[in-house]
């Protein structure tokens, strides 16, 4: 690959990792209202299921308008790879900001509603696990908004990885 192809192929991925990270954003508010609104979480994994979707279809595009139709299964998957990275990174942002400025505990006192009610409690007597979620309830009232940018760029990254082998290996078109 020639500085240029990659200096392409980066310019590319940009733009389609600010789409994927719409998408992701999308699906982080309507879960975060979700926690309401059970018609909203459904959407919100919708979006999230259409992701391989969306990243295939921009894989495509790539090929077909800034490689003329044929690119290899390395460039296909650094390509998803680097989709992947700049839209985790963008929505990394995203939940800082929406966890630094606007949460106020939303997130946990859902949590703590859920786990506090009959069915919860319910829930958590049968399986033993009353003192394991207390603990998990401790760490997640501790975390801060970093860790939660954090955590989240990390799975988009790992995903980018491991989604990154099918998607480039459907997409790909080599010479005749």
């Amino acid at each position: 690959m020639t500085p240029q192809e990659y200096v392409q192929l980066k310019a590319f991925a940009r733009q389609d990792g600010a789409m994927l990270a719409l998408l992701w954003i999308g699906s982080f508010v309507c879960y975060i209202l979700g926690l309401s609104n059970p018609m909203l979480g459904f959407v919100a994994m919708v979006m999230i299921c259409s992701t391989p979707f969306l990243a295939a279809s921009r894989l495509r595009h790539f090929r077909d308008y800034g490689r003329e139709g044929i690119i290899s299964f390395a460039r296909s998957y650094a390509y998803t790879v680097l989709t992947f990275f700049y839209a985790g990174v963008l929505l990394a942002i995203v939940i800082y900001l929406y966890f630094a400025f606007m949460d106020k505990g939303f997130l946990l006192s859902k949590v703590l509603e859920v786990l506090q009610s009959p069915e919860g409690k319910q829930a958590i007597q049968a399986y033993g696990l009353g003192a394991e979620m207390d603990e998990n309830i401790k760490f997640i009232s501790g975390l801060r908004p970093i860790d939660y940018a954090l955590n989240m760029l990390t799975i988009n990254i790992i995903t980018g990885f491991v989604l990154g082998v099918p998607i480039a290996a459907v997409v790909k078109r080599v010479k005749g």
